[in-house]
């Protein structure tokens, strides 16, 4: 692995504001951050993202996020919050490093949906569920 930022973030090489961490995940404040609070959570052993990430490590990025996430309304007094992840560059994703994002809410941000809503056609919605559905039945 070629000089992984988060690799050197979780080996100490580089510094970081260190929120929480153990043997296995490492939550940390984000230096460009969406809100104040915005805080990044990623296993300790490089995995790219969410495709190849075991499941083991990350059930142990989502407890830890959970555990953050419920603490931030009385330390931050946010009202909510989001949890972002990108697979992929096509998916916005910037450093090849898997993590997830925890951003506080407070109501008043310009912050955006990165998507439009817009109703699907039924035969599609059909088509897709059952497809996946059959793959995740063979597997």
């Amino acid at each position: 692995m070629d000089k992984c930022i988060f690799c050197e973030i979780a080996r100490h090489n580089i510094p970081a504001d260190i929120v929480s961490e153990n043997d296995d995940v490492m939550a940390f404040a984000d230096i460009n951050p969406a809100t104040k609070g915005h805080i990044l959570v990623i296993p300790k052993p490089h995995s790219t993202n969410l495709f190849d990430i075991e499941e083991a490590l990350f059930v142990k990025v989502l407890c830890l996020v959970r555990r953050i996430a419920r603490v931030m309304p009385e330390v931050l007094g946010c009202s909510g919050v989001n949890l972002f992840h990108s697979a992929g560059e096509t998916a916005w994703q910037e450093v090849m490093h898997f993590h997830l994002h925890i951003v506080p809410r407070y109501g008043k941000e310009e912050l955006r949906r990165p998507f439009a809503p817009v109703p699907a056609k039924e035969a599609e919605l059909k088509e897709t569920a059952s497809a996946l559905a059959q793959k995740l039945t063979n597997k």
